[in-house]
């Protein structure tokens, strides 16, 4: 059996495409347009609707719903979020720790609405846990350590080689550090049933219809413009094809592979009976699950980004890395060097200029905005879409402000990215030092981080 090279991702090869709901029939009026049909325009539905039943709400989505990020992810539902050291630095250290609050509690929220609402998605809470395996990867990791734990994660725990075999056997591992914050899940099953549960709630799921323009109070499709008082953009990694918005957000690749499912005897080897999120302190770092019925998933990035912002078609992936993600799967297990393949695919995430997760309501137009993840969206979405609720609701004054609405990532500002090819020449470089570094590293056995690696985190705006 060959692998499968793209069908969208594994998840959906495994679980099917869900049946087509019916495009936008024409003009229609709503009083909340959510633009974009995966984890944040689903979630924002799904808590508007709750809090406000006789709202109408219509969500619009190109393809069909979880058709980008929210299909194609690692499954990593997880507490971290994309800028919260930049926070720290505007807002002050405690802002930032209320955030970081917020985010431990969203995985909990998932987890708990997932259960109340019978949504299937092979959740297993076992925490997240980064390995090292140079010594200038651990010494990031201590400090990666450190710094969680002063942003109030006591619960961590710091853990050496030893530690880390009882828990998964990566070889060479020298360290990791584990949060309890953290679970696995099929993304495909998550992002279906709460499809199917807005749905239920009386939200309008219109499929098949690409809004090319967002104006106040206008959605405009191909097909009709929908009228509403707010019109909330949840496009994160397709935000680039919205008319105005090339620049706003780019749009980052990133690549995976999965097993076969892996028979007993592979697995004493491994261990990894906890089932953790797995990740590592690289520059160029992975992120894998063992998933439901036993296979590994795992991801990193491949090509990085395409010219022009364009996105992927239907997640086919390029050979070449397709073979380095299977180089590093054997690098981490060496027993699965025999191991099928079954397939590979890649999706695109969003990255603001100032790699800062945001979340938006423009009071004097109605227009609100979520995403920016840099690829921790399958939690954050969830938070920006409680986020999204209480803004829609202080702005229209069915309730005050809130605690969510004080976080210090809303009404974050981020300037656009710069034109082609300057774009283009900037993310292929900055990878392309990265993987350099991580080679450097590997070879050098220094405790440094690679000279290289900090001048492409200088110039990439990350750190």
């Amino acid at each position: 059996m060959s692998t499968i090279n793209g069908g969208i991702s594994f998840w959906y090869v495994q679980d099917g495409i869900p049946a087509p709901r019916e495009p936008l029939p024409g003009d229609a009026t709503a009083d909340v347009c959510i633009v974009g049909g995966g984890y944040t325009g689903l979630w924002t539905a799904y808590y508007l609707k709750k809090a406000v039943p006789f709202l109408r709400i219509t969500v619009l989505e190109q393809k069909f719903c979880g058709y980008g990020a929210s299909g194609r992810n690692g499954g990593w539902l997880y507490n971290g979020i994309a800028g919260r050291d930049r926070y720290a630095k505007l807002h002050g250290h405690e802002a930032a720790v209320r955030l970081q609050r917020a985010m431990n509690d969203t995985v909990t929220e998932v987890v708990t609405v997932t259960g109340d609402e019978n949504i299937e998605a092979d959740v297993h809470q076992g925490g997240v846990l980064r390995v090292a395996y140079t010594p200038a990867q651990l010494t990031r990791l201590k400090a990666f350590h450190s710094v969680e734990i002063a942003f109030g994660e006591k619960e961590r725990v710091l853990m050496g080689a030893r530690e880390t075999a009882d828990r998964v056997r990566v070889t060479g591992a020298v360290g990791s550090s584990w949060t309890p914050h953290g679970a696995r899940l099929h993304p495909g099953k998550l992002v279906k049933g709460l499809a199917d549960t807005v749905e239920a709630l009386g939200v309008t799921i219109h499929e098949s219809t690409p809004v090319t323009e967002i104006k106040p109070k206008h959605a405009i499709t191909p097909y009709g413009t929908v009228r509403a008082p707010y019109v909330l953009r949840c496009t994160e990694g397709f935000t680039a094809n919205l008319k105005g918005q090339h620049r706003t957000w780019l749009p980052m690749n990133s690549s995976m592979i999965v097993t076969e499912p892996l028979p007993r005897h592979i697995w004493g080897t491994i261990g990894w009976d906890g089932r953790e999120a797995l990740g590592d302190m690289a520059h160029a770092y992975m992120y894998a699950q063992r998933t439901a019925d036993d296979r590994i998933a795992l991801g990193g990035r491949g090509v990085p980004y395409r010219f022009g912002s364009g996105t992927d078609n239907d997640g086919r992936t390029q050979p070449a890395t397709v073979e380095a993600l299977r180089e590093i799967l054997v690098r981490f297990f060496p027993t699965t060097a025999g191991a099928r393949i079954d397939h590979a695919w890649s999706g695109v995430l969003g990255v603001p200029r100032d790699w800062c997760a945001t979340v938006t309501l423009d009071r004097s137009t109605g227009l609100g905005w979520a995403g920016g993840y840099v690829g921790s969206g399958v939690a954050t979405a969830n938070l920006a879409a409680r986020t999204l609720r209480d803004l829609v609701q202080q702005d229209s004054g069915q309730a005050g402000p809130t605690d969510l609405t004080a976080l210090p990532w809303v009404n974050h500002k981020v300037r656009r990215w710069e034109p082609e090819p300057l774009r283009w020449l900037g993310v292929h470089g900055m990878y392309a030092a990265y993987r350099t570094a991580d080679r450097r590293e590997a070879a050098a056995h220094s405790t440094a981080t690679d000279s290289i690696a900090r001048v492409a985190d200088r110039l990439s705006g990350r750190h």
